[in-house]
């Protein structure tokens, strides 16, 4: 049985997204519905089994696919001119308006994964989200990795994309397990935007006019939730993050994987049907008080 509807969001610029529309199966509906923005190079089809289970619990719920990424990529990969900027200014602000339309309220709640839970600053109807839980939220800034990642980043940043961009014209994340192929300015802006603290707040001024910086007007709430295991996700960029906000009031919520009987969680495992018993913990943030 179906449990979505396919749909499609135009955005400002008339760039078309592809979406999936999760109505609530509950006799219990919650008062706001739910965006889910992806990762960066993460699919809808990712968060599926997640947003399934939401509209089980009586969440109105909209996943989608990122310009340039997924059924959101039109023709090739190397022509697409799909950016983080891009992202946050239009991207985001559609599905918002969309979801709006669809349920006929007034506003969501952004359930960000990782990139998805960064944007907000710059999102132009930010005044239309009651609520940001950002899973796996943080900046990336790649002083405060840990693991693993603190070395194999700044060689795909300094080295692999500035390559790539002029020998095959897009980020190659695929080949190395992280997620979808990246248009070229996608790639081109994760590098530039963790390479300092603050992420997104190094746009202004920039590829963003400092007029459409919403940093310091932004007053909902906003909850970081991430695994002590996360080497992108780590307490000093989760940190990082939330003092972008300092008219909202936020939070942080640390996992432990051992306490959840997980061998780990990272910065991916907690949409997965695996990890369902963290679902809850998600969920439970998702609450406007």
């Amino acid at each position: 049985m179906t449990t979505f509807e396919d749909i499609q969001i135009q955005c400002r610029d008339n760039y078309i997204l592809s979406g999936r529309y999760y109505p609530s199966k509950s006799n219990t509906k919650h008062s706001h519905p739910i965006l889910i923005c992806p990762a960066t190079g993460i699919t809808k089809n990712f968060y599926h089994s997640f947003a399934e289970w939401l509209s089980e619990q009586g969440y109105n719920v909209l996943s989608f696919d990122f310009r340039g990424i997924g059924d959101s990529l039109h023709g090739r990969i190397k022509d697409s001119k799909a950016s983080i900027v891009q992202w946050g200014q239009l991207d985001i602000p559609a599905a918002i308006e969309t979801l709006l339309t669809k349920t006929g309220t007034e506003k969501v709640i952004i359930l960000g994964h990782s990139a998805g839970g960064q944007l907000l600053g710059i999102v132009p109807n930010y005044e239309k989200v009651a609520k940001v839980v950002a899973v796996s939220g943080s900046t990336g800034h790649v002083k405060g990795l840990k693991g693993r990642t603190k070395i194999l980043a700044p060689l795909m940043f300094k080295a692999i994309f500035p390559l790539a961009r002029y020998s095959i014209g897009y980020g190659p994340t695929n080949a190395i397990g992280m997620g979808e192929n990246l248009p070229k300015d996608v790639a081109k802006q994760w590098a530039q935007f963790c390479g300092k603290s603050g992420y997104i707040i190094n746009a202004i001024g920039h590829s963003v006019h400092v007029n459409d910086n919403y940093h310091e007007k932004i007053s909902a709430p906003i909850i970081s939730l991430w695994s002590s295991d996360d080497e992108i996700a780590t307490e000093a960029n989760v940190k990082d993050l939330l003092r972008l906000y300092p008219n909202s009031q936020t939070h942080m919520i640390e996992l432990n994987p051992q306490a959840y009987n997980h061998k780990a969680i990272g910065h991916m495992l907690m949409f997965k049907k695996s990890h369902q018993n963290l679902w809850s913990i998600i969920e439970n943030e998702l609450h406007i008080n």
